[in-house]
């Protein structure tokens, strides 16, 4: 039995191969693509658009039937991404959406 320990794939573009900043711009929007298919993401990345720094329990309020630990993964998720940019004021993390990230990948988020 053979054991592949890695794999390496190949994508091809028009130009050729693609470079590392092009792999690099796919993994990201792959990450964006996947936080933003979870609906309470979308719905929270909506809501940013609309509210701009929000804090975790502001959020919550606006969203109404969900759990604090959940909201808090969400918001992880998202920041991960880099979805949204953080600020602290005291013992609150306030959040807000990266619109230029959110224009170039999933620009009906705005809309």
């Amino acid at each position: 039995m053979l054991a592949c320990t890695h794999m390496v794939y190949l994508i091809h573009s028009e130009k050729g191969v693609l470079t590392m900043e092009d792999n690099s711009k796919l993994q990201q929007a792959t990450k964006i693509y996947k936080a933003l298919g979870e609906p309470t993401r979308l719905k929270i990345a909506r809501l940013l658009a609309n509210e701009a720094n929000l804090c975790c329990s502001d959020i919550g309020i606006k969203l109404e039937s969900i759990a604090g630990s959940t909201l808090s993964h969400h918001l992880k998720q998202l920041t991960d991404c880099g979805l949204l940019s953080t600020y602290k004021e005291g013992t609150y993390i306030y959040y807000s959406l990266d619109r230029e990230l959110i224009g170039k990948y999933a620009p009906y988020v705005t809309e």
